[in-house]
């Protein structure tokens, strides 16, 4: 088959190269010459071809690699599965770079991986380290708690209990239930847990953590070669990561600013792009990342948004719409994105999705068991999506109409008050293009898709 190689077809590739000629094609390679050519996809426009020469890749990699608690021959091997797409750089870096840079033993999944394949594959070859992404251990945590749900009275108060004591402890609660949830996810020789892509709820971090399963975070876009901080071992705290080499640009009465970082691991330039160049990176080198956040006394970073994310409200008013969507999502548990909509429009309003599963291309109507079990408990006997949308469990929209009404008594102003909201009759996925690779919400497109819906809001005013 063309292009399929055995590992001994691919070594006799080799043996028409002399040595001459490799050492020539070595010794042409210069640090500051392009290595990759890596497409960053633009929150408006075209992608961009970013250019990342062989210093930011090297660099890179010693860097993350001396930062984080990888094994070596001889005195161990690290195990990792790969199951993004090589297109993106932070499945470069660590799936093939780190991988070699550490002499790890790297296994791909197959092409579903996301669909649902992938725990099948964590269970067959047991990593030492495994990057997840928001999709995974949101799927992760549903399937923990619906075995919680479907075990017996006493184990559920042995799971309780081990989660109520201290993570690190030796107990035999410990054993019973931090190690039986590892296994259950081919996870039990893992040292490192990490989550790539946008940050993960404040909730879900600390659910892992109640499991012994400590995630630590990435910060990098595809202009800094996918990692510019990182959590780790040393220096981990829930939403945030270590900083290096970075600062905070016109900051509000909060702290919150513009975050522009520097380094070798900042891109050349985009290609065939000077002005797209000169706007991403200043005079003095410094990258301007286009995502908000502040810098605690330690030097620790927390993401608050991006730039582009901003809603500017018919009065003038800009409105950071991350922090409200989070606090939605963590008061309303069976919600899996908000997404705040009202730019140049008098009010924000809301895009709700519930949580179903994701076993096959698109979503599915049926409720995670997660979401089944928390509408029991509102004593809602809603199984599907279709039995809530369009207001048709009045148990639901009244806990939900609640719990936004709460949300909008700690509101810091009347513009950041959520007015009206709906719940859509699907949740989004890669399949329909609302997200990307890594989960990562695509607003401009949510803003074009469900232009009825949004529509719809101010219609009547």
């Amino acid at each position: 088959q063309t292009n399929l190689y055995s590992w001994q077809r691919f070594l006799d590739l080799a043996q028409e190269i002399s040595d001459d000629r490799l050492d020539k094609v070595i010794d042409s390679q210069k640090p500051n010459q392009c290595c990759t050519l890596v497409f960053s996809m633009a929150a408006m426009g075209p992608p961009k071809a970013v250019m990342l020469s062989h210093d930011n890749i090297t660099w890179t990699t010693a860097a993350t690699v001396q930062s984080l608690s990888y094994k070596c021959p001889p005195q161990g091997q690290e195990i990792v599965v790969s199951y993004l797409p090589l297109s993106y750089i932070g499945s470069q870096i660590f799936d093939i770079w780190v991988s070699i840079s550490v002499a790890g033993a790297l296994y791909f999944a197959q092409p579903d991986a996301l669909k649902g394949s992938l725990i099948d594959t964590l269970r067959e070859v047991r990593p030492t380290t495994f990057y997840g992404v928001p999709g995974i251990w949101d799927r992760m945590s549903d399937s923990l708690k619906a075995r919680h749900l479907g075990s017996t009275l006493l184990r559920r108060k042995i799971d309780k209990w081990a989660e109520l004591c201290c993570p690190v402890s030796a107990s035999p609660g410990r054993t019973l239930t931090f190690d039986q949830t590892r296994k259950f996810f081919g996870l039990e020789h893992c040292q490192q847990f990490f989550n790539m892509g946008v940050g993960l709820p404040r909730t879900t971090l600390d659910f892992f953590l109640s499991l012994n399963i400590p995630i630590f975070e990435f910060y990098g876009l595809t202009e800094c070669t996918g990692i510019h901080s990182v959590s780790s071992h040393k220096a981990f705290r829930l939403m945030r990561w270590v900083l290096a080499e970075g600062r905070v640009n016109k900051e509000d009465k909060d702290g919150v600013g513009d975050i522009c970082i520097w380094g070798r691991n900042i891109f050349m330039g985009y290609l065939n792009n000077k002005e797209g160049t000169k706007d991403k990176i200043d005079s003095l080198g410094w990258m301007h990342t286009g995502d908000l956040g502040f810098l605690d006394d330690n030097n620790f970073l927390y993401i608050m948004g991006n730039v582009h994310d901003i809603i500017t409200l018919s009065s003038g008013e800009k409105i950071n719409p991350s922090p409200i969507e989070e606090w939605v999502r963590t008061l309303i548990p069976i919600v899996h994105y908000a997404v705040l909509v009202g730019q140049y429009e008098p009010y924000l309003c809301a895009l709700l999705t519930l949580k179903v599963p994701r076993g096959s291309p698109w979503p599915q109507d049926a409720l995670t068991n997660e979401a089944v079990a928390f509408c029991r408990q509102l004593k809602s006997h809603s199984t599907r999506l279709s039995d809530i949308i369009n207001n048709q469990d009045p148990i639901v929209t009244k806990f939900i109409s609640e719990a936004i009404n709460t949300i909008n008594r700690e509101a810091t102003s009347e513009s950041t008050k959520i007015v009206k909201w709906v719940i859509l009759d699907t949740d989004f996925s890669i399949s329909a293009g609302e997200l990307g690779a890594t989960m990562k919400l695509k607003r401009g497109v949510v803003a074009k898709m469900y232009q009825p819906e949004i529509e719809k809001f101010y219609k009547d005013d």
